[in-house]
């Protein structure tokens, strides 16, 4: 434990602050791995920001149309036709190999495969080149599998609000999206 890099950095100041860097994968993969110092660090704060207020139902619903072409534009007038045509394709396969991809658990939670890919690939063909390709990255087996299970920073909010710490974000929607979609075709 001593010897890991805990992404963790103290600015000195009394009460000390502190900056801890995270990746955005399900808690479980990662939490083993969290050196003492920082959990310490999280546990004895009284005030934690994130990057953005992944608890806060606007954020979600904002982050939810950002990700959407202009009104009226659909993926398949803006992607080369092979393209569309493989990704659509792609999605067919992996709608079909979802219910394998599952795991009991997940089905015990009353997880359903088509429930699963609708909230995942639901509205694709009005995605944002940029969104579809994050989206068909976490559509792989081991993503699936971890579903349901939130991502560090979404964990560390929920437990930040278990533990009635006050919380907050730096970033607003807004300056995570637009440089996203910002990107042109050749960049995506």
């Amino acid at each position: 434990q001593n010897e890991l890099n805990s992404f963790l950095w103290t600015i000195k100041r009394d009460p000390p602050s502190y900056f801890f860097g995270t990746i955005h994968v399900p808690y479980t993969r990662v939490w083993d791995f969290i050196p003492e110092n920082s959990k310490r660090a999280f546990q004895q704060s009284h005030i934690v920001y994130f990057e953005l207020d992944l608890t806060d139902p606007y954020t979600i619903s904002a982050l939810t149309s950002c990700q959407l072409l202009p009104q009226g534009k659909n993926l398949q007038d803006v992607l080369p036709r092979d393209i569309y045509r493989r990704l659509k394709r792609h999605l067919e396969y992996v709608k079909v190999m979802m219910p394998s991809w599952m795991t009991p658990d997940q089905r015990g939670k009353g997880l359903y495969a088509d429930y699963l890919f609708n909230a995942i690939a639901g509205n694709w063909e009005r995605k944002r080149p940029v969104w579809v390709m994050l989206m068909v990255n976490s559509l792989t087996e081991a993503d699936i599998k971890s579903r349901g299970v939130p991502v560090l920073d979404l964990y560390l909010a929920q437990e930040a609000e278990r533990l009635q710490k006050q919380t907050g974000a730096v970033e607003k929607v807004e300056e995570q999206c637009h440089p996203l979609n910002g990107l042109n075709f050749s960049q995506v």
